[in-house]
């Protein structure tokens, strides 16, 4: 053996222990560079969902309305020839609101006064020949023939002049409805017409909404209104909150266009609703077993509605929902939900797939 090669052999083990070493270090840190990092921890609030039997709601549109509403129109057909008010103008019952054009008018009542006193002058005529050939039939200087004409004549004098006061009167009553006066105290809330416009019986012009109650008009089809009556209450639903409403009055025959029918709902006195309001009415027809959540816990993330479901980890995971009706600050899961599931209810900006749900209120 070449002696020259001894201390290379002796320091070989050396050599192969420091490898070994190295080796082993760089795989310990391989393995800790590839262990997952603890999740994102988000303190929020969770709720532990449960079904329950809750009434089914068959959801109509309806229209805030005052129940002293009444549509102003013209008795006369003309040209509006003034129309001042505005809508939002409070006006007091009596009011002149608008006058259509009474040159028609105006010939009538001129042509009705010359008739009225054409037959007054008859009249005055045939009194005069009656009593002057009453007399002379009192001597037997007419025969009775002839006082019988003159009698009839009398009469028929008479029933003129009162059909020509009936004609005067009426085309005076007509030259009065040229001036359309305010028939109840309140608010100008549409106007339909302008200075200018035709006028026409049974065309409204304005409508006027007086001091009253606020009621809900809805229309309903039939197989909902064979469910409801007179005093039900139902909910009606505005705004992003729900009303408790009472039915006031449904109407039994159909509109045969719809084949619905017309149902007016009493709004409480606190409603906070504006006539006009756009609301949506649920009536009761049946119960069911149901999934709610508080609406505040349903998140739209990229154009998908869903809720954040907390695994047994703690891990918030989204889920996909279909929602139903809203019921005040909760809203109906369709779809997407089971009744043991842990939903996540607060601090939903921060929370996203899988961050750990904890620090919050569980339950």
């Amino acid at each position: 053996m070449n002696h020259s090669a001894l201390p290379l052999l002796r320091r070989a083990p050396l050599a192969l222990l420091l490898s070994t070493a190295l080796l082993s270090a760089c795989g310990h840190q391989t393995e800790t560079a590839q262990a997952p990092a603890a999740p994102r921890v988000v303190a929020a609030q969770t709720l532990k969902l449960a079904s329950s039997d809750q009434q089914n709601l068959t959801l109509m549109s309806g229209t805030v309305m005052s129940s002293n509403q009444v549509q102003v129109a013209s008795r006369l057909m003309g040209y509006i020839r003034t129309l001042k008010v505005k809508e939002g103008q409070t006006v007091k019952a009596g009011e002149l609101l608008f006058q259509v054009d009474p040159t028609d008018i105006q010939g009538q009542v001129a042509q009705a006064r010359a008739g009225l006193a054409q037959a007054q002058a008859n009249l005055a005529n045939a009194k005069a020949d009656f009593e002057r050939f009453g007399n002379l039939y009192k001597e037997q200087a007419i025969p009775k023939q002839q006082w019988d004409q003159i009698q009839l004549r009398y009469q028929v004098a008479q029933e003129q002049v009162k059909a020509a006061q009936a004609g005067y009167d009426t085309a005076q009553a007509q030259w009065r409805y040229s001036s359309v006066r305010s028939p109840i105290t309140g608010v100008v809330v549409q106007k339909m017409a302008n200075q200018g416009d035709l006028a026409a019986p049974g065309r409204p012009v304005l409508v006027i909404e007086g001091q009253g109650k606020l009621q809900v008009t809805t229309q309903v089809p039939g197989d909902v209104f064979a469910k409801i009556k007179v005093g039900d209450k139902v909910q009606v639903l505005a705004n992003g909150k729900s009303l408790q409403g009472v039915i006031a009055q449904a109407v039994p025959v159909a509109d045969p266009m719809s084949h619905t029918h017309t149902v007016k709902i009493d709004l409480p006195e606190n409603a906070g609703l504006d006539s006009g309001s756009f609301v949506r009415v649920g009536f009761a027809v049946g119960s069911s077993p149901q999934l709610r959540v508080p609406r505040s816990a349903v998140v739209d993330r990229a154009g998908m509605t869903g809720v954040f479901v907390v695994d047994k980890d703690g891990i918030a995971h989204f889920r996909l929902v279909r929602l139903g009706a809203e019921m005040g600050a909760d809203v109906e899961i369709q779809a997407g939900l089971n009744a043991d599931d842990t939903i996540v209810t607060s601090n939903l900006p921060e929370v996203e797939n899988g961050v750990k749900i904890g620090g919050g209120n569980r339950g």
